[in-house]
């Protein structure tokens, strides 16, 4: 068991130097996958509306609002990534990207 934690850790202490690029990816992994999702919602909610409107809405939430959040999220991602130790930081890294590859396969984006 010791031995498989030293490895998970040198894995956890290899990852380090990238947890700024990882934390965007996974981000962008996050707005990829519930993308659709969020865009249904919005979509339902004006429907009925004015054109311009609808297409306002749409580059406000997809530019603005998908680049805030890669850009203000990550960052604060990195952060609490960076606190934890080699092994759980693996763990979750490798955990979330699980999570996220088996939810797009459920949801046939994959």
């Amino acid at each position: 068991m010791n031995i498989l934690l030293g490895y998970i850790a040198e894995s956890g202490q290899f990852l380090r130097p990238w947890i700024s690029d990882i934390a965007t990816a996974m981000m962008a992994c996050l707005l990829v996958v519930f993308g659709s999702d969020i865009n249904m919602i919005l979509r339902r909610y004006l429907s009925g509306t004015n054109f311009i409107l609808r297409t306002c809405a749409f580059i406000f939430v997809n530019a603005f609002g998908y680049g805030f959040m890669i850009i203000a999220a990550a960052p604060w991602l990195a952060r609490q990534l960076s606190g934890m130790s080699n092994v759980w930081l693996f763990t979750v890294i490798v955990g979330t990207f699980i999570f996220l590859g088996s939810w797009a396969q459920r949801n046939n984006q994959v």
